[in-house]
């Protein structure tokens, strides 16, 4: 296929990608369109890199299964790491590094790390997912270790259509035990105008444990137990004329708290070491993810002989956090606080294509600029603590980061040269020019103690400005062994901006005559935050046959910084750390006949530090990421399908002698059409398995209290879903 005809066929605009329902993803050929590779539609052949594409009944059975989104990209692609199973995906990352998250094409990035990317959209709207693994210039910010693209469905030309799905889990401990899903869209247009409206929602109860008992609800971080979401989504394409075509997009997403149970930690914090699940649980302020997004897509197929994209999104994004217990010196100084943290960020990127004949040139200018506030809700200390933490009424606000804003521009040349008939080349550049504007903070301990009379007045940290100037190059090559066999080499880097308000916006004070006053501080006047860069380089070999597909890839990554978590104050540090991550990953179907297949994918990685004797040591465990395995059976006829998978999370240690424990569990996974529609039947963690998640080992290391963050992995579940199109 040609580039010109291929753009032709492609109504996509940057990372808006074509929907190809009907595709399963075990027949994913070198010849299918995606957008990830280079943000323009481009044959998976032309992509010197690790591609996963999911889509297709293979996708929405996973889905129907009960599992979330970032559940099901952990199990299906090897280079992600298993899911925190919490509202949180922290620690989630793809070959050690951190993933860049879209919505077609948007991204749910910012350069606060809130870690909830994937709690953003329902799998009822997901059309397919498409996947790159590794650092790429070609994106910018925040794709150091790989790019998530979430496609939504997309309505299709015909009368009005509609789409039905009801799904109901439990895994029978008690009438808490339960989770139900609706979903229901209409679709349909003409050759000029088509669109699609749809509203999903999720209503989740308690979560038990594979010993049957409730699973303790994270009060850091927030989870999904009690929670309600519902995800509003439409899409309206127009076609212009024969060579342009317009697309918009708006969603709204809420997923919050609606229950009334809450994690008892004794009068005055006495039982924090033995808390416990209690009805009685009411706050002013409930943990919720809340998010709208409007995103305009433009194609012209010949401007100037060029195709041309042009992309403006919004989102604005709220996010609020369960209660915490804040324990100070004396009583008075101590408090319950909950933060609530506002992200909007706006969008333009524009990009022209040209087609010369062995050479397709990629070049473009993308715009963006981030607001970021937080504020902290602080509870009075006479109900909050005698209640033991289920009481939360309001005494006043204060802020918890400082404000500030990053405004971006960044403009790229990307070359594809093919040199001969086999071997295909590949290279680009990006400049990207950022700046960091950051308010005047008080601490939030200080602005907590003046409101409640502790002290009179606190100084200010200082705010100011920080300028990046970074410049991405990337380089590939692809040699097609044959029609069905490539490999390929290259390199990358990537590059973000550490969490600002995190690494910044912190001081140390002195209590004077009420005044607290500034001794020092870490602002971006003084101290700007260095930028992370990292570097890649990567060989791998594909293949996708009549009877199987193998993918597989080594890398290695590097960088000369490293943003640390500080344990103690759970801030943000930016040392001069050389770091490095490397590893191999896989994946292999074969189909064995057209009812039987089997398969499995595969994850080694191994992420170090070097120590001050230039040493390499093994990076801490709340940072590492735990390589991992999956293997699967499926038979499937001209109506029904059963598959058997499992996953395997192997142990991890590190050198200071923590260790994070690993897992295996089972699903079993069903599907029958019926006359009308199509149920699906499963049961995940079918041997009831009974573990730790790897989050809450996490959060064991990073707060201290062992019983309080004794996160266990949810139990055997049974899933039974009904879906029609009409």
């Amino acid at each position: 296929m040609s580039y010109s005809k291929r753009f032709f066929a492609a109504p996509a605009l940057l990372g808006l990608a074509i929907a190809q329902s009907g595709q399963a993803v075990a027949n994913t050929t070198l010849d299918e369109l995606v957008v990830v590779g280079s943000r323009a539609p481009s044959q998976i052949s032309q992509i010197p890199g690790s591609v996963w594409v999911l889509e297709g009944e293979e996708l929405q059975d996973q889905f129907r299964s009960g599992q979330d989104l970032k559940t099901v990209i952990g199990k299906l692609v090897p280079s992600m790491d298993l899911a925190p199973e919490s509202r949180t995906n922290y620690g989630q990352n793809m070959r050690g590094r951190s993933v860049l998250v879209m919505i077609d094409g948007v991204s749910l990035n910012g350069s606060r790390g809130l870690s909830r990317q994937f709690d953003s959209i329902d799998p009822f709207n997901i059309e397919r997912i498409e996947v790159l693994s590794g650092a790429t210039a070609i994106y910018g910010g925040g794709s150091t270790g790989g790019i998530v693209n979430i496609i939504t469905k997309k309505g299709q030309q015909g009368d009005a259509r509609f789409s039905t799905e009801l799904g109901a889990s439990s895994g029978f401990n008690n009438s808490e035990d339960r989770k139900f899903r609706f979903g229901q869209s209409i679709e349909g247009g003409n050759d000029t105008v088509k669109g699609r409206l749809a509203i999903a929602t999720q209503d989740n109860g308690a979560m038990y444990d594979g010993n049957g008992d409730p699973i303790m609800p994270d009060i850091s971080q927030t989870d999904l137990q009690y929670n309600r979401s519902v995800d509003v989504l439409g899409s309206t394409q127009i076609r212009l004329g024969d060579n342009q075509s317009l697309d918009l997009t708006a969603q709204y997403y809420n997923s919050r708290f609606d229950g009334d149970q809450g994690v008892w930690l004794g009068p005055n914090l006495t039982e924090i070491n033995n808390p416990e699940i209690r009805d009685g649980f009411s706050s002013d302020r409930d943990p919720q993810t809340e998010r709208y997004m409007v995103n305009l897509a433009y194609q012209h197929r010949d401007l100037l002989g060029h195709t041309a994209y042009f992309q403006a999104s919004l989102r604005d994004e709220e996010s609020s956090f369960h209660p915490y217990p804040y324990q100070r010196a004396t009583p008075a100084q101590s408090y319950f606080g909950a933060s609530q943290q506002n992200t909007r960020q706006y969008l333009v990127k524009g990009l022209l294509s040209k087609d010369l004949g062995r050479v397709r040139l990629d070049y473009g200018v993308d715009l963006d600029r981030e607001n970021f506030s937080a504020n902290q809700m602080i509870f009075n200390n006479a109900t909050a603590f005698p209640s033991g933490g289920l009481t939360f009424d309001e005494e006043f606000t204060v802020d918890r980061y400082p404000d500030y804003r990053v405004d971006g521009i960044a403009a790229y040349l990307q070359a594809e040269w093919q040199a001969t008939e086999r071997l295909q080349i590949n290279a680009g550049v990006r400049q990207r020019h950022a700046r960091l504007e950051m308010e005047d903070f008080i601490g939030t301990q200080q602005a907590v103690e003046v409101q409640r009379g502790l002290a009179t007045s606190a100084d200010a940290i200082p705010g100011g400005e920080s300028d990046y100037d970074v410049t991405l190059v990337n380089a590939g090559a692809i040699y097609s062994l044959d029609n069905d066999h490539q490999v390929w080499a290259n390199f990358s880097q990537g590059f973000e901006i550490p969490d600002p308000g995190k690494a910044a916006g912190r001081g140390t004070y002195n209590l004077q005559g009420g005044l607290y006053e500034l001794v020092n501080s870490l602002n971006v006047d003084d101290n700007p935050i260095p930028g992370l860069k990292t570097h890649q380089v990567e060989l791998g070999w594909r293949t996708y046959q009549a009877n199987w597909d193998a993918q597989v890839a080594a890398y290695y990554i590097w960088s000369d910084k490293e943003a640390v978590t500080n344990r103690s104050s759970l801030t943000v540090d930016v040392v001069d750390n050389k770091t490095r991550d490397y590893g191999i990953e896989g994946a292999l179907t074969w189909r064995a006949n057209e009812r039987w297949s089997l398969g499995g994918t595969g994850h080694y990685v191994r992420s170090e530090v070097e120590d001050d004797d230039g040493d390499w040591q093994k990076n801490v465990v709340t940072a590492a990421s735990l390589p991992n395995a999956t293997a699967f059976v499926r038979w499937q006829d001209n109506l029904s399908s059963v598959r058997l998978q499992g996953a395997r999370a192997f142990d991890i240690e590190d050198d200071a002698g923590d260790e994070i424990d690993g897992y295996t569990t089972f699903d079993l996974l069903a599907g029958r059409e019926l006359p009308l529609g199509r149920i699906n039947f499963a049961v995940t963690n079918l041997l009831d398995e009974q573990y730790d998640t790897v989050w809450g080992q996490r959060a064991q290391l990073f707060y201290g209290y062992e019983a309080l963050f004794d996160f266990k992995g949810q139990g055997r579940t049974y899933t039974l879903t009904y879906s029609v199109d009409y």
